[in-house]
C-alpha cells in the first residue's frame, strides 16, 4: 500500500502528549472482563475481541502506555542510543584494527599482500550477509537477543587472531567475526526508530551513521602502534576481544527489548498465562502474519534485493553510499602504499594519517544540528508534515566536496608533496563521507518508513560486496597506475554520484509518487494494492516506528 504523511502526521501528533497512535483499544472500568495488564496500568484495559481461538483479544498499546519505547524518558532513550551507537563503532573499530599490523602477520605467517588484505575484505563482507538472517531474527524474537547473542558470539571470534597460528585460522574467523558482528549496523537503526520519532531522531540517527566511521579511522592507529610494541601484532586482537566485550557487556545492561510488535507480543503471552489459558490474546501486528521462521526468512531475505531492482531511490542511494564506504576501506590498503611504501612512515604513523579522516567525520557530526533546523523549518512550511527531501542539504554539499577531496589526495600523494598535504585532504574526505552517509540514511528512514528496514538492508548489502572488492584491487591499481591516477579512479566514480542528491532533492517527490512502498505527499488513506510475495505480509500492519531493522 502506499504510505502517506497521515502516518506521520499521528505520529508527531500523539507523540506531542507521549502517546503513540492508537485507534483499537480503550480503557474501561474495573468491572470490565478480566483481559487486562495490571502489571503495568491503573485501570484495566478491553482489548477489541472475544478472548477466543476464533475471535482473539488484539493487543494494542494504551494511550500513554509506559512500555511503549515512544514514551520512555529521554534520560533512557538516549542511553540506549549511545550504547547502539558504541556497537557499531566497536564492530567497525574491529575491521580496520587488524590493518595496523598487517605488515608484521604477513612476515610471521608467511603470507602475501594480497592474502592480508582478505582479512578486511573478507570481514566486510560478512556485513553484508548477517543482516539477511539478523534482521528476520530480530523480527522473531527480538532486537535485544539478536544484540545479545551475535555480540558475544562476535567477540569469541576475535580468539582466532589472538591465537591461530595460521592464515585459514585468521581468515575464517574474521569471516565469521564480520558476519556476527553485523547485526548493529542494521538493527540498531531499526531501535532508533522503535524509539524517536521522524522529527525527533536528527541527532540520534547521525550519531548512529557516522559511528561506523569513526570505528575505521581509529584503527589502524591503535592497531599500528601496538604492532611496534613488543606486545606485536596479535596484541591487537586482544584489543579488539576487550573492546567488543565490553560493549556486549554493555548491551547486556543498558539496551532493552525495543521492537514494538515483539513486545506486544509478550504482554499478549503474558496475558494468555494470567488467564490460565482460557482467554486467548494476539498482538495486533501478528494479525493474520505468518510467524514461521522459514517464512520470515524466506520473505525478508529476499526483500532487499527486490528493493534494489525495482526501487530506484533505493538503487542510486545504495550505489553512492557504496562507492563512498568503500572508498574509505580501499584506504586501508592504499594508505600504507602512499605513506609507509613510498614515504617511509612506520605503521604506527601510517595510522595517524587517518586523523585527517576522523577530524572530518567529527565535523561532519558536528553539523548536525544544522540540517535538524532546516528540516524542521521545512517541516513546519508543510504544516507539520514529513518532508524526506529536506534531508537532502548536507549530501548535496557532501556530494561536492567529496570527488574534491579524492582529486585532493590523488594528486598530492606523491613523495615530492610534503606528506602534510595528503592527511589534510582526508578532512574534507571525512566530512562528506559523514554528512552523506547522515543524509541519505536519514532520507531513507523517511522515504520508506515502516519498509525502512529493507531499504537500508539493501544499501549494506551493496557497500558489504563493494567494500570487499576495493581493497583488493587497490595494490594492483597503485602497482600499474600511480598513486595519483589509481586515486583519481576512486575521484572519478565519486564525481559520477555527485547528482543523485540533487536529483532527488528536485525529482524526489514525484519518484515517491509512482512508487507503491514510499511515502507520498497527499493525506489519502493509503488504498491496498496486490503487493508481490516478498512485501505481502507487511502490508497487513501499519506500524509506523519501523519494520524489523535498519542501516
Amino acid at each position: 500500500m502506499s504510505q502517506t504523511t497521515t502516518l506521520h502526521a499521528d505520529e508527531e501528533a500523539v507523540r506531542k502528549v507521549g502517546q503513540t497512535p492508537n485507534s483499537d483499544t480503550k480503557a474501561v472500568d474495573s468491572s470490565a472482563p478480566p483481559n487486562s495488564d495490571c502489571a503495568w496500568q491503573d485501570k484495566p484495559l478491553k482489548y477489541p475481541g472475544k478472548g477466543t481461538h476464533a475471535d482473539p483479544y488484539i493487543v494494542d498499546w494504551d494511550l500513554a502506555d509506559p512500555e511503549n519505547p515512544f514514551n520512555w524518558s529521554s534520560r533512557r532513550r538516549w542511553a540506549i542510543t549511545f550504547q547502539l551507537a558504541m556497537a557499531t563503532f566497536t564492530v567497525s573499530f574491529c575491521s580496520s584494527c587488524y590493518s595496523g599490523g598487517m605488515a608484521s602477520m604477513d612476515r610471521e605467517l608467511h603470507m602475501s599482500q594480497v592474502v592480508g588484505i582478505l582479512g578486511v575484505s573478507l570481514y566486510v563482507l560478512g556485513f553484508g550477509l548477517g543482516p539477511l538472517i539478523f534482521a528476520p531474527l530480530g523480527e522473531l524474537y527480538g532486537r535485544r537477543i539478536v544484540f545479545v547473542v551475535t555480540g558475544c558470539i562476535f567477540t569469541l571470534f576475535h580468539l582466532g587472531g589472538a591465537l591461530g597460528h595460521s592464515a585459514t585460522t585468521i581468515l575464517v574467523t574474521r569471516a565469521l567475526a564480520g558476519t556476527f558482528g553485523s547485526a548493529p549496523l542494521t538493527n540498531a537503526g531499526g531501535a532508533l526508530s522503535d524509539m524517536w520519532t521522524p522529527r525527533e531522531r536528527g541527532i540520534a540517527s547521525s550519531l548512529y551513521g557516522t559511528a561506523p566511521w569513526m570505528g575505521p579511522v581509529l584503527g589502524p592507529i591503535v592497531g599500528g602502534w601496538i604492532s611496534e610494541t613488543r606486545l606485536g601484532w596479535r596484541f591487537s586482537f586482544w584489543i579488539m576481544f576487550i573492546v567488543a566485550a565490553l560493549n556486549a557487556l554493555a548491551c547486556i545492561i543498558i539496551t532493552p527489548e525495543t521492537f514494538g510488535p515483539v513486545l506486544l507480543r509478550k504482554r499478549a503471552r503474558r496475558l494468555m498465562k494470567a488467564s490460565g489459558g482460557k482467554l486467548v490474546y494476539i498482538s495486533k501486528f501478528d494479525v493474520g502474519r505468518s510467524q514461521s521462521i522459514s517464512h520470515v526468512l524466506r520473505r525478508d531475505m529476499g526483500r532487499p534485493f527486490y528493493f534494489l531492482a525495482t526501487e530506484p531511490i533505493v538503487l542510486l542511494l545504495a550505489i553512492y553510499i557504496a562507492i563512498a564506504y568503500a572508498t574509505l576501506y580501499a584506504f586501508f590498503a592504499a594508505y600504507p602504499i602512499v605513506f609507509q611504501e613510498h614515504r617511509h612512515f612506520s605503521a604506527g604513523e601510517g595510522g595517524l594519517a587517518f586523523l585527517g579522516i576522523g577530524l572530518g567525520n567529527i565535523i561532519g557530526l558536528s553539523l548536525a544540528p544544522a540540517q535538524n533546523r532546516l528540516y524542521w523549518r521545512a517541516m513546519d512550511r508543510h504544516g507539520g508534515k514529513t518532508i524526506p527531501e529536506a534531508r537532502l542539504y548536507l549530501p548535496m554539499l557532501g556530494g561536492v566536496i567529496l570527488p574534491i577531496s579524492l582529486f585532493w589526495f590523488a594528486w598530492t600523494s606523491d613523495p615530492p608533496v610534503h606528506w602534510i598535504v595528503p592527511v589534510i585532504a582526508g578532512t574534507p574526505f571525512g566530512l562528506s563521507c559523514a554528512i552523506i552517509m547522515q543524509g541519505l540514511t536519514q532520507y531513507l528512514m523517511d522515504t520508506y518508513s515502516i519498509y525502512c528496514a529493507s531499504a537500508i538492508a539493501s544499501t549494506v548489502v551493496t557497500r558489504s560486496v563493494v567494500a570487499f572488492v576495493f581493497p583488493l584491487i587497490s595494490p594492483a591499481l597503485y602497482g600499474n597506475l600511480g598513486d595519483a591516477w589509481a586515486c583519481s579512479v576512486f575521484a572519478f566514480l565519486a564525481l559520477a554520484c555527485m547528482p543523485v542528491p540533487f536529483l532527488f532533492y528536485r525529482y524526489g517527490s514525484w519518484v515517491r509518487s509512482k512508487s507503491k512502498y514510499a511515502l507520498h505527499d497527499d493525506w489519502r488513506e493509503p488504498q491496498p494494492v496486490a503487493p508481490p510475495r516478498a512485501v505481502e505480509d507487511d502490508k497487513k500492519g501499519h506500524i509506523v516506528s519501523s519494520e524489523k531493522a535498519v542501516n
